[in-house]
């Protein structure tokens, strides 16, 4: 029945406050505000509606996204929005567009590579949308391996120009968001080559169509490159093609920020160091972490409502048959994915200080940390990415036939998100990385190099003894992943040439990256002394001022209930995972098949304490219909 609410009697059963739990989930009071009135806003307007969004063909869909952009735009003038609203207000339109690259990585990379002079000339353009703007990096030939890019950019002493030009097909810039039909510029990255020598990859900025007919410039070949996976999706978004015949640029549209080319063509290395660009990397994969978290959250939110009005077997007597989330079936898949969604949340948060940890060192010139940075971001990139796409797949399969309708959601969401498991770097190849991280550590060990931060656990011995002390289940994963990287570094020492073992054993070493990522999101804390042996021991942490998921349990959190329901969430994240992943553990030794059955009598008991507070935990996220995309209208 219209307008009926069918999950009345459930939320009655909630034994917590849910509004207080929406201040948690949003981060703060100010951030909640924010996104609910942005939220409201454009589910509001009919200008926004997205219902018929997987029935339309390409080109209408795409002119339904230049709508929606330019509505978007207009409300934002008109309303004076913050640059703060104007983002939350993009980003529940929930449709890829070309303002995505524009606002996410043309702007940021003037602003952390450009020098000052270039800031000043194309940010206000940029700003005002005088210009439009994308981010044209990844070739058909390289797309991970940005060194491998074939773009170049060679500089013309006599003319004072660079000369950008692709010289093979496999050179042409492919995948750009925005690129195929709208953008009037990009950052093109391509070789830098002055006097004859190469000088690595640099960003330059590029015009590619008139401001006058928006036609493609001389010596610039522009396209899209087609239709995308799934009905609506990232085919609202006019991914391109790129090649470009011997065009010509002035100097000063290479970014400058760390590296000069000098009127004669000499590279001069400037004030500012070049590490600093890594920031920025930070920041984008940062996002990608908080945009997990939101994904997964709207599938686990369709998911549970739907598994709780749904209704299959066990009637008795002609009475009503049982709620589909009764069974512990439903459950033991459906409440681990709710879990990681807060898990996910919190992980995001403390990457919000890493990145202003990290670009506060950089600017005092402390590069200390920025190894680890650079495994933290790229390993939890790859983790919830990859984690959040498995999810919501598994959301669909949980709402049975009907996840598989377009009306539910689910589909379109999980076309969508997929691609985050390539796009800023391959999910494995990330993974190595951060095993290279690993393995250099582990190597220092013997050199008395003491780790810090989220490698301090590789310099502890511990055993664990008894699973019912607290604390007992985080040293399990700390155990777990110290076993596997000491066993890793162990082969590798077999091979005389490193690069060899690590091609070799490339399995295990991903294997071992997952298990420190894993590790990352179960323990990042506020470091309070009592909580690890490291901290315990009066030892340093430098990542003394993080906040995540542990740190929430160890704070006073406002609201009835809350911080019952948050611990229980995190012991369903990380039980869920000893279970998941019990071969690691028992074969390392870090628990005992006694403590694995415990585990899982616990899991069930935290289940049953979950189930009761479900659909409030999801009405916590405060999605609207509109964003959830539930509820499309049929033919």
């Amino acid at each position: 029945m219209e307008g009926m609410d069918h999950l009345a009697h459930e939320r009655n059963k909630t034994e917590f406050d849910v509004d207080a739990m929406k201040i948690v989930w949003a981060g703060s009071r100010h951030a909640f505000e924010l996104s609910d009135r942005m939220a409201r806003l454009v589910a509001s307007d009919p200008a926004f509606r997205k219902d018929d969004r997987t029935r339309l063909g390409r080109k209408e869909l795409f002119k339904n996204t230049l709508r929606k952009a330019a509505h978007a735009w207009k409300r934002i003038l008109e309303l004076r929005l913050t640059e703060e609203e104007a983002g939350q207000l993009r980003n529940f339109v929930d449709e890829p567009s070309f303002t995505d690259l524009h606002w996410g990585m043309f702007v940021p990379a003037i602003k952390g590579q450009g020098t000052d002079e270039q800031q000043q000339k194309w940010l206000p353009l940029a700003y005002k949308m005088q210009i439009i703007g994308c981010y044209a990096q990844t070739e058909l030939g390289h797309g991970s391996n940005v060194q491998g890019l074939e773009t170049t950019a060679t500089f013309d002493p006599d003319t004072d120009e660079f000369v950008i030009h692709s010289p093979t097909l496999t050179s042409s810039k492919w995948w750009p968001g925005g690129l195929g039909k709208i953008s009037t510029h990009a950052i093109v990255y391509a070789r830098l080559i002055t006097n004859g020598q190469e000088h690595g990859v640099h960003g330059f900025i590029v015009q590619l169509r008139s401001l006058d007919d928006h036609m493609p410039l001389p010596g610039i070949t522009i396209g899209d490159i087609g239709m995308k996976f799934g009905n609506g999706a990232y085919n609202t978004m006019d991914n391109g093609v790129l090649k470009f015949d011997n065009i010509r640029i002035p100097r000063n549209q290479m970014l400058m920020r760390v590296l000069q080319v000098t009127r004669e063509g000499k590279c001069v290395q400037s004030n500012v160091p070049r590490q600093l660009i890594y920031g920025t990397m930070v920041f984008v994969r940062q996002t990608i972490v908080a945009d997990a978290s939101t994904a997964l959250s709207r599938a686990v939110c369709i998911a549970t409502r739907y598994s709780a009005v749904r209704r299959q077997f066990g009637s008795q007597d002609g009475g009503m048959e049982t709620q589909v989330i009764d069974y512990k079936t439903q459950q033991s898949r459906l409440f681990p994915l709710l879990a990681s969604a807060y898990a996910f949340r919190f992980v995001g948060e403390w990457l919000k200080w890493l990145y202003t940890d990290v670009t506060q060192r950089l600017q005092a010139k402390d590069f200390s940390t920025l190894p680890e940075a650079h495994a933290c971001t790229a390993g939890l990139k790859s983790l919830t990415t990859t984690a959040t796409a498995d999810a919501i797949e598994e959301c669909r399969k949980l709402c049975g036939g009907h996840g598989y309708l377009c009306a539910s959601g689910l589909p379109e969401l999980f076309a969508v998100y997929v691609p985050a498991c390539t796009y800023e770097g391959d999910n494995v190849v990330l993974l190595l990385q951060v095993a290279r991280f690993l393995m250099k550590t582990v190597s220092q060990l013997h050199s008395g190099k003491k780790p810090v931060g989220t490698t301090a656990y590789l310099g502890w011995k511990k055993a664990s003894e008894d699973w019912s002390k607290p604390g007992v289940v985080l040293e399990a994963f700390e155990a777990r992943s110290a076993r596997m990287c000491v066993a890793c570094a162990k082969n590798l020492s077999k091979f005389e040439n490193p690069e060899d073992g690590f091609a070799e054993l490339s399995a295990d070493l991903v294997e071992a990256a997952v298990a420190h990522c894993q590790l990352i999101v179960v323990s990042k804390r506020k470091g309070e002394p009592d909580v690890t042996p490291a901290t315990a021991r009066g030892e340093s942490d430098h990542h003394n001022k993080d906040e995540g998921f542990i740190d929430k349990l160890q704070q006073d959190i406002p609201g009835k209930g809350v911080k019952q329901q948050l611990q229980n969430l995190y012991y369903i994240y990380v039980l869920n995972l000893v279970h998941k992943y019990l071969g690691d553990f028992l074969s390392t030794g870090c628990i005992t098949p006694k403590q694995a059955s415990l585990a899982n009598d616990q899991l069930r008991s935290l289940y049953s304490q979950i189930r009761p507070n479900a659909i409030a935990l999801v009405d916590a996220f405060n999605y609207t219909d509109h964003y959830l995309g539930v509820g499309s209208r049929s033919l």
